[in-house]
């Protein structure tokens, strides 16, 4: 590389040399040297190590290993000069070194130096003029500092929402409570329901037969009249209520004093039914081994939150599953069905969390092409938080029991609102089929699905599901606070499946008076025990 400056030092030319020696040589036309041209030679010099100093500066602070001003001078200017390649704007390997050790939960106690926002964070690193590891080690104190105490603060709420969820509201024990004091006094709150001219409407096929399996009265008395009086025909309803021991007196004191002719109204209790009544149950063995089982797998729901490891929403599965509702026969009965109501040639299910806003009979119309079991299907749909489940949401294919007999990708369905042929279901194995794999669960330790009636049921009934349009029922007013008023107003059923029940306090403000509309304020009972209607 050659240096040339003209005679006037106007113009100076850089044009390649063959080596360092033939670099420094300056020629100036016929000139002899002169203090002029070693001012400007000096001049670029200092430029020179100037841009070197700047680039080895720099290259320190970025944090990457040590090197000469030659070297770094070559990292940055790439090449073939001097060889070296660097990548630019990445960031430096130093802050990822410190990123990737870990950092357990004992360092960070106590410590009141780190960080609380991110403004406190920005002004610290500008006061202490933090290298890139210094950096790296106080934004990774303070995130992790973030991380423990969302957790802590998610799982109080998991556990909190748990405790609501699974404690009877006083205003709930109140109404059963005032409701069987007027079973015992009032005659009036006893009534024979349905009258006796009207029982053989129990077994007439001709009539649309609903079916509700519930222990909470306000729940029931909700779908009960949601149903009635958003019927086109209500005179050939009939609602056929199963509830326990317990639940019984007050469930007939209310339908004896609250009818909703010209519907018919059915109030029986489990130990009613024969055949629940002689010898072995299998529902009932089946929930014996499933309580034993879950209070030796579980340890309860302190065990479970203490837990610092374990993911929150894992934890949340896990409180889920101690719900007494899981392990209640109000929430078998359904598996059931064909024994309980032998005349019967279809029935639809209903949950007692369901609210309904059309009439139903239309689904007396749905070609069931042979199945059992019509539902809606809950993997496609606008909503990808409810409608996004398949067998792989319910049932663990790490166990190869599992995964050897079903799909991951299967679509599930869902529980709460369904069309039973019971004539077909009686040429199946469905019922066996489940307590089988029911069995299998318990010997599992629970390892093949850890909660709920609808992972059994989902193995129970395939190849036996006939979907149905997602219209007849909406799911998640329980657990998605997303779902706006008016979508949840044109469904035909909306279901609050999720801990959030229209009857607590955590229910969703929005979504409440789509249930609170079917309760009557001035009403007594409803009066006394302080139950909110709106």
């Amino acid at each position: 590389m050659q240096l040339h400056i003209s005679p006037s030092l106007r113009l100076v030319t850089v044009v390649k040399g063959k080596g360092l020696r033939e670099f420094i040589k300056v020629k100036v036309g016929s000139r002899r040297f002169s203090y002029q041209m070693m001012f400007y030679s000096l001049l670029f010099f200092t430029f020179l190590l100037r841009l070197v100093f700047l680039l080895s500066t720099v290259d320190t602070i970025d944090g990457a290993s040590p090197c000469s001003s030659l070297a770094c001078l070559g990292k940055r200017l790439k090449p073939k000069l001097l060889g070296r390649r660097v990548e630019t704007g990445n960031v430096p390997e130093a802050m990822y070194q410190v990123l990737e050790q870990p950092l357990s939960e004992e360092e960070l106690k106590g410590r009141s130096d780190i960080p609380q926002t991110l403004e406190d964070f920005i002004s610290e690193v500008k006061r202490s003029k933090s290298d890139a590891r210094e950096f790296a080690q106080k934004l990774k104190e303070m995130v992790t500092l973030m991380e423990q105490r969302t957790r802590t603060a998610k799982i109080q709420e998991y556990l909190y929402r748990h405790v609501a969820s699974s404690s009877i509201p006083k205003q709930l024990h109140c109404l059963a409570l005032k409701l069987a004091n007027e079973h015992s006094i009032n005659a009036a709150a006893r009534l024979q329901l349905p009258e006796a001219e009207l029982v053989p409407t129990l077994v007439d096929n001709n009539y649309f037969h609903f079916v509700l399996a519930s222990d909470n009265v306000l729940a029931a008395s909700v779908v009960a009249k949601s149903l009635v009086q958003n019927s086109l025909r209500p005179h050939k309803i009939v609602l056929h209520i199963i509830t326990d021991r317990k639940t019984y007196f007050p469930m007939q004191a209310w339908f004896s004093l609250h009818p909703l002719s010209p519907a018919v109204i059915e109030v029986k209790a489990l130990h009613h039914f024969d055949w629940l009544s002689k010898g072995k149950v299998p529902v009932l063995e089946a929930m014996e081994k499933d309580q034993r089982v879950r209070s030796q797998f579980r340890g309860g729901s302190s065990v479970i939150v203490a837990d610092n490891n374990e993911n929150p929403v894992v934890v949340a599965a896990k409180l889920q599953a101690l719900s007494p509702k899981y392990n209640s026969m109000m929430n078998h009965i359904r598996i059931h069905l064909p024994e309980l109501f032998p005349s019967l040639n279809k029935v639809v299910f209903l949950d007692d969390d369901n609210v309904i806003q059309t009439d139903l009979s239309p689904l007396w119309d749905i070609d069931m092409d042979g199945k059992v079991n019509g539902a809606v299907e809950t993997c496609r749909g606008e909503d990808k938080f409810v409608m996004s489940k398949k067998f792989k949401s319910y049932l663990n294919f790490s166990n190869p029991i599992i995964a050897r007999n079903f799909d991951p990708e299967e679509c599930a369905w869902a529980y709460g609102m369904n069309v039973f042929d019971l004539a077909a279901w009686r040429e199946t194995n469905i019922t066996s089929t489940y307590y089988h794999w029911l069995d299998e669960n318990l010997k599992s330790d629970l390892s093949l699905w850890q909660l709920g009636t609808l992972p059994p049921g989902l193995i129970a009934f395939h190849g036996h599901v006939q979907t149905i349009d997602p219209f007849w029922h909406m799911l998640g007013l329980g657990y998605q606070e997303k779902t706006s008023f008016s979508d949840a107003e044109s469904a035909a059923v909306v279901h609050f499946n999720g801990r959030a029940k229209p009857w607590l306090d955590i229910a969703f403000p929005h979504l409440r008076p789509l249930w609170a509309k079917y309760l009557d304020p001035s009403d007594r009972f409803i009066e006394s025990c302080h139950i909110r209607a709106s």
